[in-house]
């Protein structure tokens, strides 16, 4: 499989796990409209979701991730 869509793989199940995750959280703990529950649940699943990326490093192309929780970047 081409690292092009290991990444697209990547970068949509970490999304889906934070979305379905805080989805869950704010429905069991906040009573509201469920369109406003996953409009804050994505915005906040795109902002705390690891992003991963394809970068060339000494002639070979790796796997990069970059989290919020991380400094730098991690190679994979």
């Amino acid at each position: 499989m081409k690292l092009k869509y290991k990444v697209l793989i990547y970068n949509f199940l970490s999304f889906a796990v934070l979305f379905v995750l805080f989805r869950y959280i704010l429905y069991v703990s906040i009573s509201m409209n469920s369109l406003y529950l996953s409009a804050i649940a994505a915005i906040a699943a795109s902002i705390l979701a690891p992003k991963f990326a394809i970068t060339r490093i000494e002639g070979f192309e790796k796997i990069v991730m970059k989290w919020v929780f991380i400094k730098g970047f991690k190679v994979l």
